[in-house]
């Protein structure tokens, strides 16, 4: 996929991504895809503590913005049957590496999330964890999700809280003010010393009707919280333990599509 033919948002983020994974997610990537336990975001707090994703065994899961494919990695030794989609070609080579390594094998297709060349109901799970979830523009990637599942499937998605989001200045880390205002969310430019990059975030309010007028039930929303001996990421440091062991710093949703 040539950059002429991806959203502007598409084309910066993929210029973003292709720079991390230089510096940091190439190296580290094997680390990740080594966990023998499924954990969530930026703390690592495990999946058996907050137990969103249920038996997984058996399942069709597409990973929306898989990066690496770590994740979709875990699902797989769980027994699903997982496909990773990602819009950046050095991550989803990354990946390739990591499932030579491994020996853990499942297709991995190039492709922007808000336009998936998949076929509709093919998924009992979609699934993104920072992914699609916060780079692409949630007005056309939670339909596009609806339509990759089939009824009963299940959306579960990690992203940063809107609480995280409304305190984070221009630059610098997450302080304990509002420095951002709620009306609107939507579209977030970053200029960082990787790159320019694009996020969206919206409000609770807007991901509840958005949800429900893709055709959603919202199951649950998990606001984490990083435990007592939880670090600051070495690499992702715009907020820090402190802060996500006061606020949530992330929050996972959890969405059924209706029959």
């Amino acid at each position: 996929m040539s950059s002429s033919e991806l959203s502007d948002h598409a084309a910066l983020n993929r210029t973003l991504w292709t720079r991390v994974n230089a510096e940091y997610t190439a190296e580290h990537a094997s680390e990740a895809w080594a966990r023998e336990e499924v954990e969530w975001g930026m703390f690592s707090v495990p999946e058996r503590a907050v137990q969103v994703l249920g038996d997984v065994a058996g399942k069709d899961v597409v990973e929306l913005g898989c990066g690496t494919a770590y994740f979709s990695a875990w699902l797989a030794r769980l027994g699903a049957r997982p496909v990773g989609v990602d819009v950046t070609p050095a991550q989803l080579e990354t990946a390739r590496r990591c499932q030579e390594q491994f020996g853990l094998r499942f297709p991995l297709i190039e492709a922007d999330a808000e336009d998936v060349p998949l076929p509709d109901g093919a998924f009992d799970l979609v699934l993104s964890e920072y992914g699609a979830s916060i780079w692409c523009d949630p007005y056309r990637w939670v339909p596009e999700a609806a339509r990759l599942l089939r009824p009963g499937g299940e959306l579960v998605f990690l992203r940063n809280s809107t609480l995280a989001i409304l305190c984070s200045p221009h630059e610098g880390s997450v302080g304990e003010q509002l420095v951002r205002p709620q009306f609107p969310m939507h579209r977030f430019e970053w200029s960082e010393t990787e790159g320019d990059s694009v996020e969206f975030h919206l409000s609770h309010g807007d991901w509840i009707r958005l949800l429900r007028e893709s055709g959603f039930e919202i199951e649950a929303l998990y606001e984490l919280q990083a435990a007592a001996d939880a670090r600051s990421h070495a690499y992702y440091d715009f907020v820090s333990a402190e802060w996500a062991r006061r606020w949530p710093a992330e929050e996972i949703w959890k969405a059924k599509k209706r029959a």
